[in-house]
């Protein structure tokens, strides 16, 4: 069935405690998330088995930081990060950070936490 997606009638979930996602596509080989992330927010690093994740920012700022590089990403900027490759995902701004991540296949249970 095709239908139009947003916030409003998308699969919800928290994570973090503070932080929101929302399943705009969710199927095993591709999935596409809006999330979150209010200022303060992070993720534990980790990595992917196989998924090959592509970050875009809407709102906000994001530093994510990718084989212990850091990178600031503004509204309109993204980055991509390779299965296997560690990495993390912080709000250190100000306001809410609101991002799109892209992920084939699907991340959801496919997470390596690194110590």
């Amino acid at each position: 069935m095709i239908k139009i997606i947003s916030q409003e009638n998308a699969e919800h979930y928290t994570w973090g405690e503070v932080c929101d996602g929302w399943h705009l596509l969710k199927s095993g080989d591709l999935s596409v998330i809006q999330e979150r992330v209010p200022p303060g927010g992070s993720e534990t690093r980790h990595y992917h088995q196989r998924s090959h994740q592509f970050f875009f920012v809407l709102a906000g700022e994001a530093t994510i930081e990718i084989e212990g590089h850091s990178f600031l990403l503004k509204p309109q900027q993204g980055i991509s990060v390779p299965p296997k490759v560690p990495h993390r995902l912080r709000n250190m701004g100000r306001e809410d950070l609101s991002f799109i991540v892209v992920s084939a296949p699907m991340s959801h249970g496919d997470r390596v936490l690194v110590g």
